[in-house]
Formats: C-alpha cells, structure tokens, sequence
C-alpha cells in the first residue's frame, strides 16, 4: 500500500508519504485515548463547538488552497470541488451550532424520576474513500468531536494531501493533539486498530468487500459499526414525468462528481414503450454533447476518473456488458488523451444474467431501461442487494409518494437528482449498509444514551 498523489488529469505522478509503522499508529491510538478520557469530554459542549466552528472559517478563508487540492489529487471538476468546500464548511457549521440541542439530557415522559444522559463512547476509528476527499471526513469528524469523541482516520492512499490538509484545519482551529489524527497505515493495522478496546466505534465507506471485513471485525469484537457501501441507484420516470425536467436531472445525477459518487443515479427505468425511446434518444443526445475535459475549465463538465484503476474498472465492467447482450447507444471508450478520462455511457439491452445488472458503475455510465408498467418499474428498482438512494420522476407528486414508499433505499428524491444538505440524513440499507450519517441521526450512532433512574 502507497499513499501518493498522481494528477488524474494527466497521469502524472506528484508526491509519495511513507507508510506508517506499527509504533507510529499505536502512538496516535495512545494519544488519543488519553485525550479523550484525560480533557476532551470533560469539556463544555460549547467549547468543542467553538473550536468545530473555527475550523469552518478557516475552511472559508482557504477555500481556493482546499479546492485545489480536490482537483489535484482527484481530478474533481474545479466548481464542483467549490461545492464541495463550500458544503464541508457548512457542516462543520451545522455541528457546532446544533451540539448543545442535539447532546442535551432527556426527560422521559412517562418515568418522571429517569432521564437520558448523552455521552461520548471514545476513539472512533474512520476508514474514508477517495471520491469527496473533505465530505467523507467531515461527516464523522463534525459530529464526533462536538460530541466529545475523538476520531482517529485512514483516508484513501490516492488523497494523501487532502488528508493532511484537513487534519490541519483542526490542529489550527485549537485542537489539541489526539482530538482528530490523521493515518497513513495499512489494511493489517487497521485490523489490529478493530481489535484494539479502546476503539469503541468504527465507520467505513466503500466497497462491499471492504464492509464486509470491517464490519466483521468490529462485530467479532463487540463494537458499534456504521457501514456506507455505494448503491445502484433508480431513477423511475413514470408516466406523468415533465421529459425536458427528467433528462436534465438524470444528466446532472449521472454525470455529477465525473459519475463518482454512491448516490449518483445509476438507472434509469422508464414507464412504456414510446416515452422509453423519446427518453433515450433525448439521454443519447445530451451525453454526446457532454464536454469532458480539463477539471480546470469553467466549461468542463466530466474530468477524469479519480485513477487508472477506477478508468479500467469501468472500461471492463462495459465490456463485460456487452459481452452478455448490452449495447453501448453511446460512449463507451477511453478518450485518446493523457489522464484517466471516460466517455460518458449509456448502455441498453442489460438482462439480469448481465453483470452489469447487479453492479455499481462508479462512474459516467448509465444502465438505461424501458417497462411496461409502474409495478414492473418497482420491482426492478428494488431487484439489487442494494439500497442507498432511489430517485422518482412525476407531475404528481402525492403519487410519487406512494411510489417512494415502496422503494428500498435509505433515500429518496422527487423530481430532482441528489442534493446534500448537513441537516438531511445520509445512508441506506440492505448491502448498501447500516447507520446514519449528517443531521441528528448522524451525531447519536456513536453516542451512550445512558438512563439514569431517581429515587427520592
């Protein structure tokens, strides 16, 4: 394992940081248990606010210098990696304005004599991806420290800069050391980390497999997990959908983020025959005209794949497709430039014994689909082990409600593609995980909600 930076929009190589030892990682873990248990939640919630608080100014007053970073180490196209400044900023806001309400004591209307205590549990371990380098992270980081836990975090070995960068924000916002420790260490520490009691939580988004082995590990030693593991997101567009408001949203939840996000629209299922070939044709022509390019262009829409890795994923999970009867409408092939660029995809034609029916395409590749019926389109919604988001297409919105109801995700928009928000809550179900981050579901998953009982 290697944490460096290669540029995605060119494929060159940048920075290499060592690997930590064995010592070095256990030093971090002691230093932040004896922080934790000697000074951090002992302290006022509105100091550990204060201090989450001053790391959004000093977000806000380095905006271009973390932007930048963004666009570096993960190719994201410059006025994305604005947003995503802009919304980290905000969370981390939202946290230390909210942390007194969220973290008051509880009465218990029915046992006047018992309340609810809320207290943190300890070191959260944190294992983040690649895809929104300061998102991920402030996801926990928020909400764990104005809570009083401490968060220890093993970013992607693709984002080493952006990892230290924002280990930084904290230590300059007033921090003290332990409080939120950055990782370069590998798959086995991270194990031995799991195995460690004074870890008392640990949260992971990735992969299936990934998940898989973190959630064991954390089950085998009776931890709390919080799991994010991508989804295969549908978007129904049923028969009284607005097209022109269809095409546009599915154009911008597909391609967003270069097509790089968990809740990005995957699939789209369209409600009968002649609204599925106006639908396609109209997808077919937008993605055509989609300006893929130097993240660094004000006209860019799609930059590059986050690494060669993630550019040959894709190439191979197309190929596979139409190995099994799919067909490219269009895209479909590496752009002859250097970087790790995609022409955004749509592929038709995907029957269930297609890989590409069960799989996530991290990427600007879209499944398209075309059903009879609505009760067709949900069944084949909800016919994936996944479950993050979902997305439903209608002029009638009470209907698209009813039809939202009967969706297996842990979201679901109307009439819209994703939009982030800190006070709306992040997470799925089924294989797309367990938990919930953002908003007050995200700050209690790591929390001892302890019940005191009052005899007088």
């Amino acid at each position: 394992m290697v944490f460096q930076t290669i540029n995605p929009a060119t494929g060159e190589f940048v920075k290499e940081f060592p690997l930590q030892s064995d010592e070095e990682v256990f030093a971090a873990l002691d230093t932040a248990d004896r922080l934790y248990r000697e000074d951090w939640k002992f302290r006022p919630v509105a100091e550990r606010a204060r201090i989450v608080a001053r790391a959004a100014e000093i977000l806000r007053e380095k905006h271009d210098e973390y932007r930048d970073l963004l666009t570096l180490e993960m190719g994201k196209v410059t006025r994305f990696g604005d947003f995503e400044v802009d919304l980290v900023a905000d969370i981390l806001d939202y946290y230390a304005q909210h942390a007194e309400k969220f973290l008051a004591e509880q009465e218990l209307p029915d046992e006047p004599d018992a309340k609810l205590v809320t207290e943190p549990i300890g070191v959260i371990l944190a294992i983040e991806p690649w895809n929104f380098p300061f998102y991920q992270l402030v996801r926990v980081a928020a909400s764990q420290l104005v809570a009083g836990n401490v968060v220890l975090m093993k970013h992607a070995e693709s984002v080493p800069q952006c990892a230290l960068a924002f280990a930084r924000l904290f230590e300059e916002a007033g921090a003290p050391e332990g409080a939120y420790t950055n990782l370069f260490c590998g798959i086995d520490q991270i194990g031995k980390l799991i195995d460690d009691f004074r870890v008392r939580g640990v949260t992971l988004t990735g992969s299936e497999r990934a998940g898989t082995s973190v959630g064991e590990r954390a089950g085998r030693n009776l931890k709390k997990a919080v799991l994010e593991l991508g989804g295969s997101d549908p978007a129904l567009i049923l028969p009284g959908a607005r097209m022109d408001q269809a095409v546009e949203q599915v154009v911008m939840g597909r391609t967003y983020n270069s097509g790089q996000g968990c809740v990005n629209i995957k699939r789209v299922i369209v409600v009968g025959a002649e609204r599925g070939e106006q639908m396609l044709a109209a997808l077919k022509d937008a993605f055509a005209a989609i300006k893929v390019g130097d993240p660094t262009d004000e006209e860019t829409q799609v930059g590059p794949l986050a690494s060669e890795r993630a550019l040959d994923g894709l190439l191979r999970q197309i190929g596979e497709a139409k190995a099994a009867g799919g067909t490219v409408v269009t895209g479909g092939n590496r752009l002859d430039r250097p970087g790790f660029y995609l022409e955004p995809t749509i592929i038709t034609g995907i029957t269930e014994d297609n890989p590409l029916y069960h799989e996530e395409a991290f990427g600007p590749v879209l499944s398209f689909y075309v059903v009879e019926s609505e009760e067709e389109a949900i069944r084949l919604a909800n016919a994936t082990r996944f479950g993050l988001g979902s997305y439903v297409f209608d002029a009638d919105v009470e209907h698209a409600q009813d039809v939202a109801a009967r969706l297996e995700a842990g979201m679901v928009f109307i009439n819209s593609c994703f939009a982030d928000s800190p006070s709306r809550p992040f997470g799925g179900v089924k294989n797309s995980g367990f938990g919930r981050e953002l908003a007050e579901l995200g700050i209690g998953e790591f929390l001892n909600r302890k019940m005191v009982k009052i005899a007088r």
